[in-house]
Formats: structure tokens, sequence, C-alpha cells
């Protein structure tokens, strides 16, 4: 039996457990649109309404989540894959009693696992899955493979944009790579927008409007409108205190408004069966793996 196939019955065998977590994969076509903000102040107010949150940093390129939380983790994704520390070692407590695993180099090393590794790191997975009622995965920003990768395994998606016609035009960027993408699959894939820093209600729906036509017309891809967060100067004040605008400013209008979405996140319904964070990493695993036999095969 090979790799992908024991991964499969990993797979289906935490579905028929119906213990898989929700994980909602945060993105955006390019950096400094607010991303992480979303995904910490989301993880927060979620929490707050009863779940079980953690957030897994999969933009090892920076370390926007620690300086946001004012937290430095001790261990990271690597060292549960290659150095024996246990999940609960490399998950750090954050506000609120949300969890926080940075990924550290890990995710880069998938495709270098060895046979024992993956059935490790999958195990682990499980546990973790069991652990949580939503993970929060907060992707890097554009275009890059490692991007891509997680976006493409995820069947929930919250794209985040700016009224700036760089961000506009990004964020297309990224769905039309997306598009073009072996293994996505627009059927089982729900992709939501989030309108930041916009000037009102109006504006946030004209910025969705304006992608969804576009996007719609060119891709076959129609995306939900989640909301909006108002232009708020509170959230650069946060971030000079190293707190989350939630906890430093809850009644400002930006947490008023993660509030709102959170809310709408955990009363909507979900229509897709959760394959979990397991079956994220799972199906993220197979395609590194088939892309480095195909390499290999090119030689």
């Amino acid at each position: 039996m090979d790799q992908a196939e024991q991964l499969r019955k990993l797979v289906r065998k935490q579905e028929r457990q119906q213990s898989a977590a929700r994980v909602i994969t945060v993105t955006s076509g390019k950096g400094g649109v607010g991303k992480t903000s979303i995904a910490v102040n989301l993880a927060i107010q979620m929490k707050r309404l009863g779940k079980r949150v953690i957030i897994l940093d999969a933009d090892f390129g920076l370390a926007n989540i620690e300086v946001m939380l004012g937290i430095r983790p001790q261990y990271n994704l690597a060292d549960l894959m290659f150095r024996g520390k246990s999940l609960t070692e490399i998950i750090t407590q954050g506000p609120e009693g949300i969890g926080f695993i940075s990924g550290g180099s890990g995710i880069q090393e998938l495709a270098r696992m060895t046979k024992e590794q993956v059935m490790y790191l999958t195990q682990k997975l499980v546990e973790l899955d069991a652990m949580a009622d939503i993970i929060i995965v907060d992707t890097g920003a554009g275009i890059a493979d490692n991007v891509l990768e997680f976006v493409t395994a995820s069947s929930e998606v919250l794209l985040v944009a700016t009224p700036e016609p760089t961000s506009i035009t990004d964020a297309y960027a990224l769905l039309k790579a997306l598009n073009r993408r072996a293994g996505f699959s627009r059927e089982h894939t729900s992709i939501k927008m989030i309108s930041n820093r916009v000037g009102s209600e109006a504006e946030g729906k004209n910025l969705y409007e304006k992608m969804s036509i576009v996007v719609d017309k060119f891709l076959n891809i129609q995306p939900e409108f989640l909301g909006i967060i108002p232009q708020d100067d509170s959230i650069s004040k946060a971030v000079m205190v190293q707190k989350p605008i939630t906890i430093a400013y809850p009644n400002s209008q930006a947490a008023k408004a993660m509030q709102l979405i959170a809310a709408k996140l955990c009363n909507g319904a979900e229509t897709e069966v959760r394959k979990g964070i397991t079956g994220l990493f799972s199906d993220m695993i197979r395609t590194k793996f088939r892309k480095a036999r195909s390499k290999k095969e090119g030689e």
C-alpha cells in the first residue's frame, strides 16, 4: 500500500468519526490588506461564541501573528514533524484561550518526508482535529506555490480585499491562478469575500460586486459576500500595543464588524463534509508527492 492510499484511509476514517474540525483558510492577493488581523480577530470572536479555535500560521516567511499577539512560540510544526515534540508542546496559548501553531519550515518540507514521518504527522493531525471545532489557517499573500497549495486543498476560503486598485487586481490574479491549478474544485470550494478598510457598507458591497462580475464571467467562480470591515484608526493603535483590536478596542467599529462576520460564519449552514486539517494536509502531501515524482521522472 502506497503513502497516498494510506492517507486516504486515514481521512476516510476521520470523516466516519465525524470529529474533523472545520478549517477556514484566510488569504489575499497581496500583502498589507489586513488578512492576519482578520484571522486573529475572527478566532477570538469565535472563541467568545463558544468554539474551540486554533490558528495555524502558514505564512512562514513572516511572523505577523506572533507580533500581533505579542507572543513568541517555543516550537513550531517542524518540531512536531522532525524533532519529536508533541502536539500540545507546539500549540502556544494565545489570548482568551485560542491556540496558535507556527508553521515554521515544516510546510516547505512536506515533500521530503519519509513514509514513517508522513504517517506520524497524519496521526497527529487527527488528534488536532479532535482538539478544535475550528482551525483558521492564515496563509501568505499572493500566488506563490505555498499559498496556492493551501487554498487549493481548502474547502472554505476567506478572500480579503481592500478598495485599492492593486488589491483588487491581485485578488483576481489569485483566483485566476487557483482556477488553473490542478486539484482545485469549484464545486467543493466555498470562497467568501471580505471587503476590508472600506468607508461604508455600500462601498464594500460595490467592491464585491465588481470582483464577482469579472470572476464569474472569466473564471466561472461565484464568490459569496461575507461582509465588510470599516476603515478604523483603532486597528493601527491595536497593532502598536500588540493586541488584537477585539481585545484592545472591543467597542470600535472594526471590532463590531469582526463580531458580525464571526457570528455569520458560526451560524451559517455548512454544506460540505468536513475533511478537517487532516484532509487538508493529506491533499497537500499527495500533491507534493505527485510533483516530486513527476519532476524526478522528467530528469
